[in-house]
């Protein structure tokens, strides 16, 4: 296959739009406030500006197919015929895909679960013994058209058949999907041949699971599924994307295929080993040497000096990101009135944009010699210097109280005492009731919440509506019977970014939008120095809250695991040291929260497993300072002061040791998508802690049944003994509408009530 080269691309591109233009669209066409013709012009109009800035920039190679209206995994089931057959029967195409994603009154939703170690998630795939796949191309191949008619040179983006199969489930009894590879090969045969005849020169198969240790034998994978499509006589030029790692041992085997281009993660993969395998001579190498997951701006001086190496190992070298720009914000521009952001913190940071800008400056380099881009080495020094120097980077007390507090000790009394002592203080009665923490977010919430930011209202005006709001939960939950209560969080915009906007050392942005999941999107802060709590953040919420009922109302805490994964975090020290400076923060938030009289305080860490890195060699490094730090963060209490934790929409197999080492007194877990199975392996280990698997799945609006989350309670209490049962959902309730959640919880509290009878 001849093809036209290129020397600048990106790996993708985010799709929700700068101003999530495309959530609202979405979100309205749910409701029935937007036509699907309304929706899809929205999607068209971002497509559109998207390809059109990102060729005006320079790139000579534009993913498309990069679009989604919820998720690439979800779009990838669709091209294959793989979505599950509960949905075959909805008649209308869209809808079925948003009942695939989101489930309906009828019919559940994919799982779903995080997009390897970044905060992205990704719906999973069910292959079923009856699941035929076949293609479906009309999605490929109409934004194929679309961009070829603006004149884009159009690079197909496509999930690759091994990251398919390995992150797919098998459900009734299927083997492994993996086993199911000789089936996908054809159809993805046939579609090189499609693309090729709709005149595609290149085509891009994202295979970060070859990055990871899924699969013991993903080097023969990669060979013989990339030898065989390479093989297909009538196709365009593949590039096989590898990201978020190391490929190891599969880049020596995708370098024998007949693949044209392979594409490196040069940032998460800094080791990655490319003067050794002489078979790269003949390939382009899509060296992704710009970051993609974080903010910081590119050492242009370094990066050049590394792509430079590079020249003699490969036929041809490309700049790319590292992955796609999916992970980070759109633009610098967008934070043009952030009064916080400084000239030199702005001078650090480089978002969606100016990333682009920096592969097509390095690609440039490559091509015209470094003079040729004098300028922005020099700017790019300068920002390197003047980090390096900033003083708000280094805080000698906060690093000198960590270490004794570490010296001294960090863990609490044995876990059955202290759950004695606690059931003294609590009065709690058997499978007791209560919510992750957030209650839904209306938009008299966030209509208060932008007056206090446009001067429209004050300060105490803002408080006294947020007290309105929480004194309506605590109404709400008294009347529905909960035991445990929590204020809802009325005043937080997210668990990350409301600490982060009251921590030294983080930057909240105004604009910095990144999906998390569908039309669900999140201001990662930025934590860019070293990190101290200058005072209570929490504590006159919470005490609001319990001064409005006998029952305990928990304090509602985010852990430092989490908040690092939630956030850009600084590149420039080990993060387990970040961890613990966090740690400290919420420590002290704790120690505060005991003293004003709360006696059950949750400290979430649903990121735990996300951070996991990917190859198992550096998990266990990982899991001790992971660990240490959530101890930190918790061991200031009293041992009749009780410690939750919570965890979410990840697969905790491979760290259900560590959720036990957490030692926290109750962790409530996702359970609901995935019937109970954490509870199995969390007996394994000898979990012996009390546990709240969630009963019902909140990211779906469907409203659970009674005797559907009894039956949920009564599968979980054949694993976990009663006394050690809590009932709760799967998640907060932050995305959920007031009727939904009424309606949930009266089932739920309902449900509880009829087993405990039992």
């Amino acid at each position: 296959m001849t093809a036209q080269p290129f020397s600048a691309t990106i790996t993708g591109s985010p799709r929700i739009g700068p101003r999530r233009e495309l959530k609202r669209a979405t979100e309205g066409y749910w409701a029935g406030r937007t036509s699907r013709s309304e929706l899809e012009s929205v999607a068209a109009t971002l497509r559109r500006d998207t390809w059109a800035e990102l060729a005006a920039a320079g790139l000579d190679s534009v993913p498309v197919n990069t679009f989604s209206y919820y998720d690439q995994m979800l779009d990838t089931s669709v091209l294959l015929g793989a979505l599950p057959a509960r949905v075959a029967n909805i008649a209308d195409e869209l809808d079925r895909y948003f009942a695939a994603a989101r489930g309906n009154d009828d019919v559940a939703p994919l799982e779903m679960t995080k997009w390897f170690d970044t905060n992205y998630h990704y719906l999973v795939p069910e292959i079923a013994p009856g699941t035929r796949f076949e293609l479906h191309p009309d999605k490929v191949l109409a934004e194929l058209k679309e961009a070829r008619d603006q004149g884009i040179p159009a690079r197909p983006v496509v999930i690759g058949p091994i990251t398919f199969l390995l992150l797919s489930k098998p459900v009734d009894g299927a083997g492994a999907p993996i086993e199911r590879l000789d089936e996908l090969i054809p159809v993805y045969t046939e579609l090189l041949s499609l693309l090729a005849d709709n005149d595609a020169q290149w085509v891009q198969f994202d295979e970060p699971a070859l990055v990871t240790d899924i699969a013991e034998d993903a080097a023969a994978l990669a060979e013989r599924v990339y030898t065989a499509l390479g093989s297909v006589g009538r196709r365009p030029a593949i590039h096989v994307a590898t990201y978020f790692g190391d490929p190891g041992a599969a880049l020596p085997a995708l370098a024998r295929t007949p693949v044209e281009a392979i594409g490196v993660d040069l940032v998460r993969g800094a080791d990655t080993e490319l003067a050794s395998i002489p078979e790269l001579a003949g390939k382009t190498l899509v060296a992704g040497i710009v970051n993609g997951r974080n903010v910081w701006r590119t050492d242009l001086e370094s990066a050049l000096s590394r792509l430079a190496t590079l020249v003699e190992s490969a036929q041809a070298v490309a700049v790319s990101t590292s992955c796609s720009t999916l992970h980070v914000p759109y633009s610098l521009a967008l934070e043009e009135g952030a009064t916080e952001l400084d000239d030199n913190l702005r001078s650090w940071l480089a978002f969606g944009t100016e990333k682009v800008h920096e592969v097509v400056t390095l690609a440039r380099a490559l091509r015209d010699g470094r003079d040729a881009v004098a300028d922005e080495i020099a700017a790019s020094n300068a920002a390197v210097a003047s980090r390096r120097s900033d003083p708000r980077l280094h805080n000698g007390q906060i690093r000198a109280r960590i270490d004794s507090i570490v010296a001294s000790g960090d863990r609490r009394g044995p876990a059955a005492d202290r759950r004695s002592s606690q059931q003294e203080r609590l009065q709690l009665p058997l499978l007791p009731t209560t919510t992750i923490g957030s209650y839904p977010q209306t938009s008299a919430i966030r209509k208060v919440r932008a007056a206090l930011r446009a001067g429209e209202i004050d300060q105490s005006e803002y408080v006294a509506r947020m007290k309105s709001e929480i004194a309506d939960v605590i109404a709400l939950q008294e009347q529905l019977g909960l035991d445990v209560l929590v204020h809802g969080e009325p005043e937080r915009n997210d668990m990350v970014q409301y600490f982060a906007e009251q921590l030294d050392g983080f930057f909240a942005t105004q604009n910095g939008w990144v999906q998390s999941y569908g039309s669900r999107c999140v201001r990662p802060p930025i934590l860019y120095g070293d990190v101290a709590r200058p005072g209570p953040m929490t504590v006159d919420w919470i005490t609001y809250a319990q001064s409005l009922t006998e029952k305990p109302v928990k304090g509602m805490l985010t852990g430092p695991v989490t908040i690092l994964a939630w956030s850009f975090v600084r590149d420039d020290q080990p993060l387990a040291d970040t961890a613990e400076q966090v740690a400290l923060a919420i420590r002290d938030e704790t120690v505060d929260l005991q003293s004003a009289g709360i006696g059950v305080i949750q400290v979430d860490e649903p990121a735990l497993r996300e951070l996991l890195p990917l190859r198992r060699a550096n998990q266990d490094a990982y899991l001790q300072w992971a660990v240490g730090a959530f101890r930190l963060a918790t061991s200031g209490v009293a041992d009749s002061t009780q410690i939750h934790t919570h965890l979410c929409y990840s697969e905790f197999g491979e760290v259900i040791g560590a959720i036990a080492d957490l030692d926290a007194d109750v962790t409530s877990i996702e359970a609901a998508r995935s019937h109970m199975e954490v509870l199995d392996d969390l007996n394994a280990v000898g979990f012996a802690n009390s546990v709240g698997p969630g009963v019902y799945d909140i990211h779906s609006p469907r409203v659970p049944g009674e005797s559907e989350i009894a039956a949920s309670l009564q599968a979980a209490l054949k694993a976990v003994p009663a006394e050690r049962l809590w009932v709760n959902p799967d998640c907060g309730l932050k995305t959920r509408s007031i009727d939904e959640v009424k309606a949930s919880l009266q089932h739920m509290v309902s449900a509880a009530a009829k087993v405990r009878e039992g």
